[in-house]
């Protein structure tokens, strides 16, 4: 009964958290002159991301690799399938040329490099130096590239004290951590009652509590009009799965494969690939992609429940 209560009650705020990163990230970005984009791919992104790296760090500490590893790849599929898919059905996303020509092929990247480093069996030090490296790179080349795009089209935002708007962010982000490390800790002490295996349990549970803020958000974002938010929020989010949460927790720890199959690793660059075509036609994300993405997506999870059944 606890159990389920922290999974309902992670839920709760998670929903509360994700309204108030938006409002408060919207209103930066009209105040700065910043575009929405850049704030989807940043400070949305990262927040939204703060439980990924949460769960890594303490698994990977506490000697659970699987989980670690599995977390980040299941969250990377979850976005793209699970969640811009939800978010295309419930309202198609509009596309920018910029996410479309640098940011999604740059995440196709970011993937590659990961399969490539993960082939000797581990994520080591210097590879999260690589990957951190990448990071701060890739934030410096955004914010410089995006200097002079104005942030006055973002529909149905409103401009609030700089003060009140920072505060929300804060507020927003610190609520999306606990109520997810709340979701996940119920789901996976239910899932460790079944006795599911550690790396299924990162792959599926875990992966997708960690990523009830990007859902949560990039709906929240979508319903309000706030396309570049929405997306940018799963592109940035998937970038910095890779670039920033497997960077930090391996210059803490070096994590190991725990188990990786190359089905999972196919998948999560399989997304990222069909991802590009997709956003490219029309330039928008339309309900029959939405279906395309989700419907890969449970099928994956089909295939994980029955290999974890057999």
């Amino acid at each position: 009964m606890l159990t389920l209560l922290a999974i309902i009650g992670g839920f709760i705020i998670l929903t509360a958290g994700a309204e108030a990163l938006v409002r408060g990230a919207s209103s930066v970005a009209l105040k700065l002159g910043i575009a929405p984009l850049i704030i989807g791919l940043t400070i949305v992104a990262f927040g939204t991301s703060a439980p990924e790296l949460a769960v890594s760090l303490k698994s990977a500490l506490a000697g659970n690799p699987g989980i670690a590893i599995g977390n980040v790849i299941g969250s990377n599929i979850a976005n793209i399938g699970l969640i811009l898919g939800i978010t295309a059905l419930i309202r198609p996303i509009q596309v920018q040329t910029q996410m479309i020509k640098r940011d999604i092929p740059i995440m196709i990247g970011a993937s590659l490099l990961f399969w490539g480093l993960i082939n000797d069996g581990d994520v080591s030090l210097l590879d999260g130096a690589l990957l951190t490296t990448l990071l701060v790179a890739y934030l410096g080349f955004s914010y410089i590239s995006s200097r002079g795009e104005g942030a006055s089209d973002i529909p149905g935002s409103s401009l609030a004290h700089p003060l009140l708007a920072t505060l929300l962010i804060a507020v927003g982000i610190s609520m999306l951590i606990g109520g997810g490390m709340l979701f996940v800790d119920g789901a996976v002490t239910l899932a460790q009652q079944f006795g599911v295996s550690e790396l299924i349990i990162g792959l599926t549970i875990v992966a997708i509590g960690t990523s009830m803020p990007e859902l949560v958000t990039s709906v929240v974002a979508a319903r309000k009009g706030e396309s570049d938010i929405a997306i940018g929020n799963v592109v940035g989010s998937n970038l910095f799965n890779i670039l920033g949460i497997l960077g930090i927790t391996a210059l803490i720890h070096p994590i190991t494969s725990g188990g990786l199959q190359i089905i999972d690793m196919s998948m999560m660059l399989a997304l990222a690939l069909i991802l590009l075509p997709v956003a490219w036609t029309g330039m928008r994300i339309g309900r029959r992609e939405g279906t395309l993405l989700l419907v890969a997506y449970l099928a994956y999870m089909g295939y994980l429940i029955n290999s974890a059944m057999g």
